[in-house]
């Protein structure tokens, strides 16, 4: 790197820090406003407000219900030093059922501003444009797929998103096989529908939907040696009969389907836990019904 073009990336650095250092208070009052205010997928209401209201009052261009969403957003600066490329910076601000954000996308939403308020303290003097993307839905929805298919990143050169984590982390060029690390993933949810009965007076009249949910559990573990390392099948069950005495006509599981390729999830782990489902029904003597849980999310390549 010649001297001159490291001594602008320093000066960039700290006209950036400095921008970052002077809005802290305020970026702290976002992470907690939005923790304190958690709302789950495509009903991130209160946050893309915020959020879209504070980056107009540091003079973005704010679109609002972008790609026919109603909670994401697009803010942009234009550089002033003429045409350039479009760098995306992305925030996330659903939370979780019960715990809220404990997956920390309030500081997620906090480091997309943070890093637009840093480049704009820069931006008369560089090329291009900056836009902060409000992405809803990242737990489940698949709200950046939406906005990718509906064109709201046809125009972007750059994508720069970023998570919390307990440590420091990074992704390594070569990653063992066997190591997880942003996985192509989708998910399903199977439902067995039986039949009810007393369990005591009248079983055999019965048809046990649980019993279907726990072979379809049965079957994905007794499969799992013979799948690739890094794949990865969990599940939890959701329904599972209301009381022991009677037989339960309704069960169901939620199950993510990962792998690190996502054309042997689609092609083998997909096909094969179906088959599984499927063989539970027959067993049990129960009805399948399968529903998407997830869309297909891609991979993320280091």
């Amino acid at each position: 790197m010649p001297p001159e073009q490291a001594g602008s990336n320093s000066s960039i650095t700290e006209t950036a820090t400095k921008a970052i250092d002077a809005a802290r208070e305020e970026l702290v009052g976002i992470a907690l406003d939005i923790h304190a205010h958690p709302e789950l997928n495509y009903e991130e209401f209160h946050a893309a407000k915020l959020l879209s209201d504070t980056l107009e009052a540091h003079d973005f261009a704010v679109e609002r219900g972008i790609g026919g969403v109603e909670t994401a957003f697009r803010a942009t600066l234009e550089g002033g030093a003429g045409d350039g490329p479009t760098v995306a910076v992305l925030a996330e601000y659903d939370a979780l059922p019960e715990i809220g954000h404990g997956c920390g996308h309030n500081l997620i939403a906090m480091a997309a501003m943070g890093a637009g308020f840093g480049v704009q303290a820069n931006l008369a003097n560089l090329p291009g444009r900056l836009v902060v993307i409000g992405t809803p839905a990242e737990e489940g929805g698949g709200g950046k797929i939406r906005l990718l298919d509906a064109g709201v990143f046809k125009d972007v050169d750059v994508c720069l998103s970023s998570h919390p984590s307990s440590n420091r982390t990074f992704i390594p060029e070569n990653i063992p096989m066997g190591e997880s690390w942003s996985l192509a993933m989708v998910g399903y949810r199977y439902i067995f529908h039986g039949k009810a009965a007393h369990a005591a007076a009248a079983p055999e009249e019965g048809i046990n939907a649980l019993n279907a949910v726990i072979q379809l559990f049965n079957g994905i573990d007794a499969m799992r040696q013979h799948l690739r390392e890094d794949t990865r099948i969990h599940g939890i069950i959701t329904d599972g009969g209301l009381a022991p005495n009677v037989v339960p006509e309704l069960a169901a599981a939620n199950f993510m389907l990962r792998c690190r390729d996502r054309n042997y999830l689609s092609d083998v782990i997909v096909g094969k836990v179906m088959k599984i489902a499927e063989g539970a029904a027959l067993m049990s003597g129960a009805t399948l019904e399968i529903e998407p849980y997830y869309p297909f999310y891609e991979n993320v390549l280091p």
